[in-house]
């Protein structure tokens, strides 16, 4: 009796078993993807890489059938959000949405909890947006010639605001520094909002910003453009040189977006995400929103974001490292 007994629970083991590994298996049947995909953005809500994510995020969640859903993880220079994806299932579930800072974190940080260039797969190159170097209209200075001549006949005369240690308009000054041999001081602010406000109050003297939190200040005449920081001329502002033009250097600061999931996600959910994101790029209704805001779409291989992921990852530790040894 007590043998049938053993003999019906193992049975109803070996039942429970075999349907685990039959859902198991038709999980993994499905195509991909079968359920919601997370786009991390680590930074907080209202800033560029949030609005881009969120134009994106829309035509994906048409194209591929399941929501895109944007997941805001700011902290530490984006630190904070890049860590959640080096530790996600690499199913194509969970993405992310790096910019600038994910080049330059491995010379900002002598420690990080992920390894960038071995921990990260490269999707595909989103958008850049250009910044431009401004200055309050109080400030004596009506070009970046007369900005360098100022900072090289008083070296530490000169201030520039920023949102932080590591933030896009951080490393744009600094490699502007750095390219030009200037003394400039750093005055570091909570966020983005609080350094626009120190150079239109006069507290602060220069910033480098993108174009759209910059352009109503600049159209009303608050704040004064004294170069545009990317590689060539903006159609809305036709008349503003490139600091490269100015001052002969090939000076090219703009926010790069780029789209990565974790290291060993499959190379057939890789092309299916990057042939997705680039219809959605060539779409004109995504095109128009997104150059609404300043940004211009980019789009292309994995191979190609991975080359200038690369190419950032040395031009920061060129640039960076000896100003962090000095902090």
């Amino acid at each position: 009796m007590a043998f049938r007994w053993e003999s019906k629970w193992c049975a109803l083991a070996r039942m429970a078993g075999l349907a685990t590994a039959l859902g198991a298996a038709c999980a993994f049947a499905q195509p991909y993807p079968y359920k919601p995909i997370r786009y991390i953005v680590p930074f907080a809500a209202g800033g560029a890489t949030d609005i881009i994510t969120r134009i994106l995020a829309q035509p994906l969640t048409e194209s591929l059938g399941q929501q895109v859903v944007v997941d805001n993880r700011p902290g530490a220079g984006a630190i904070v959000g890049t860590s959640l994806l080096a530790k996600a299932p690499p199913d194509g579930y969970t993405i992310i949405m790096c910019e600038i800072a994910h080049g330059a974190n491995p010379a900002l940080h002598e420690k990080l909890p992920y390894d960038t260039r071995k921990d990260f797969a490269p999707i595909a190159w989103v958008a850049l947006i250009p910044t431009v170097l401004v200055v309050p209209p109080t400030l004596p200075i009506r070009s970046v010639q007369e900005l360098i001549a100022q900072a090289r006949a008083k070296p530490g005369s000169l201030n520039y605001a920023s949102s932080g240690v590591g933030s896009a308009n951080f490393l744009a000054a600094e490699l502007f520094k750095s390219e030009l041999g200037l003394d400039i001081v750093h005055i570091p602010y909570q966020g983005g909002g609080q350094a626009v406000a120190a150079v239109l109050s006069g507290q602060a003297q220069m910033l480098f910003v993108t174009l759209p939190p910059s352009l109503p200040h600049v159209k009303a005449g608050r704040l004064r453009v004294l170069a545009i920081s990317s590689g060539k001329r903006l159609a809305s502002l036709p008349g503003i040189p490139t600091i490269a033009e100015t001052t002969g250097k090939p000076i090219d600061i703009s926010l790069w977006l780029g789209t990565f999931g974790p290291a060993g996600t499959s190379a057939a959910v890789i092309q299916r995400l990057n042939g997705e994101i680039n219809k959605a790029l060539a779409l004109p209704g995504t095109r128009e929103r997104m150059q609404a805001v300043g940004a211009e779409p980019v789009g292309g291989s994995p191979q190609k974001l991975a080359e200038m992921v690369e190419s950032e990852i040395e031009r920061w530790t060129r640039t960076i490292k000896p100003v962090m040894r000095k902090k």
